[in-house]
């Protein structure tokens, strides 16, 4: 009977969470009431919430966690700072003399503003309110125009410096020396954000690609629902000139200064981000958006997204206690050991479980609770933890698109007009969970896409 108590509370939280209360008083207050249950009744030991001031100690302590409020920071910075109009500007000039031209500079803009904010609700929305009236005016196929904005905002899934690979950065440290202190290893290998950041490069470059390729065999097969612009429309080569240096330049060099100096093994993702903090004011007041009042949004903006983090990760460490309490992590190594298919078995229930669960939780949400449980022991059957964050990664990124519950669905419906029906969203994605499924299914079969890199640029 007891063997059920962990499961019973996985299945509660989740309830509770989908019913729409906090998500950090959720996890705490469900975690405490089964544990003052489970006092009374024998099945648990209070002296493991003993340990819960130490995990504190240890979140206010960590520094790679200092990277999280610095790239929201940055982030919100460049949103404000009217960053993602100016490329969208600059990309139509550039490709809308072609067909599709308008749905391969979403493709861009989506792929920079990933990797300049990593926050996936803030670039659905940003490029939904810019592209998406435009894109509709000019002739695009509705459905079209709302896959590729879904699609493209969801790289800051992937594509670093993605707030989703920081703190699974963090998680998977903490599961990748726990499963290597139980396979009896002393001197246990750590893996870091930025084994995370560099592994993800090739893999958001290939997704980037595939979502190049199938809007061009669109445009080419249907140029009807994805027509050229007017060479009225996109100016002359001396505006373009220009408008390519002021537009585009910037950003740019920003995300080469952030992520390469990261590459470079000349700074940390904790560094890094302060260099991407103060990039972005820079930014800003080169482009006359940084006023008091506006820096004023942006510091509120940072703390509520931060303070929401952190607060979630309190919460997830009682979960995680009292979850170990009833002795739930030896519950979930002995079913994921029993499945058939061994290793890949477990690996292909988890993906499975984590792709569902993404439909109702948020990608914070599964990285806090249900990481710190299965890490542990799929690390401990031998695979990578490089490629299984990415892994994690993608599938959570999947989950964002996948109708009826994904997050960028409501995210652009919320800001779309009524002329686009939920459906048309609905149908516009479809291709693109396709292209996502593939990448995932290329990444198991050959794993070196989200290794080779990390194993080139940190070899000793």
């Amino acid at each position: 009977m007891s063997a059920f108590i962990p499961l019973l509370l996985f299945v509660v939280v989740c309830l509770v969470l989908m019913a729409g209360y906090p998500v950090a008083l959720s996890l705490a207050g469900t975690a405490l009431a089964f544990a003052f249950v489970g006092e009374l009744t024998g099945h648990f030991d209070p002296a493991f919430l003993q340990a819960l001031p130490n995990r504190l100690y240890g979140i206010m302590t960590n520094t790679t966690l200092i990277a999280v409020p610095l790239f929201v920071f940055m982030g919100i910075m460049l949103e404000r700072s009217r960053v993602a109009e100016n490329l969208l500007d600059t990309m139509s000039a550039l490709f809308g003399g072609l067909r599709g031209g308008l749905g391969f500079s979403v493709i861009i803009v989506g792929m920079l503003l990933a990797a300049s904010t990593g926050i996936v609700g803030a670039t659905v929305v940003t490029m939904g309110l810019l592209a998406l009236p435009t894109m509709l005016r000019r002739g695009y196929d509705p459905r079209i125009s709302a896959g590729v904005i879904c699609a493209s905002g969801t790289l800051g899934q992937i594509i670093p410096p993605s707030i989703v690979l920081v703190l699974l950065g963090d998680v998977l440290s903490s599961a990748y020396q726990q499963a290597q202190l139980d396979m009896g290893i002393f001197s246990p290998d750590t893996v870091s954000v930025g084994d995370l950041f560099t592994g993800a490069l090739l893999p958001g470059l290939l997704l980037v690609m595939f979502y190049f390729i199938y809007t061009a065999f669109i445009a080419w097969r249907r140029p009807e629902a994805m027509p050229a612009l007017a060479a009225t429309e996109h100016g002359p080569d001396s505006k373009l000139i220009r408008q390519v240096i002021t537009g585009l330049l910037p950003p740019v060099a920003l995300i080469v200064a952030v992520l390469g100096s990261i590459l470079g093994g000349v700074a940390t993702p904790t560094e890094a981000a302060s260099v991407g903090a103060v990039g972005a004011i820079i930014l800003a007041m080169t482009q006359r958006r940084c006023k008091l009042s506006v820096l004023r949004e942006v510091m509120l903006g940072t703390t509520r997204v931060t303070s929401m983090v952190f607060l979630i990760l309190i919460g997830a460490s009682v979960f995680s206690l009292v979850f170990r309490g009833f002795g739930g992590d030896t519950v979930v190594a002995g079913l994921l050991n029993e499945l058939p298919g061994g290793k890949f078995g477990a690996m292909l229930a988890v993906m499975l479980l984590m792709f569902l669960l993404g439909f109702v939780l948020d990608f914070i949400e599964i990285t806090f609770v249900v990481v710190p449980i299965i890490g542990p022991v799929l690390l401990a059957m031998g695979f990578d933890p490089v490629w299984l964050g990415i892994m994690i990664a993608l599938n959570l990124q999947t989950s964002f698109l996948t109708p009826p519950f994904g997050f960028a669905l409501f995210y652009l419906r919320g800001v779309a007009p009524d002329s686009i029906r939920t459906t048309q969203i609905y149908q516009g994605v479809v291709p693109f969970i396709g292209l996502q499924l593939l990448l995932l299914l290329l990444l198991a079969v050959w794993p070196e896409l989200a290794t080779w890199l990390p194993d080139r640029v940190y070899a000793d």
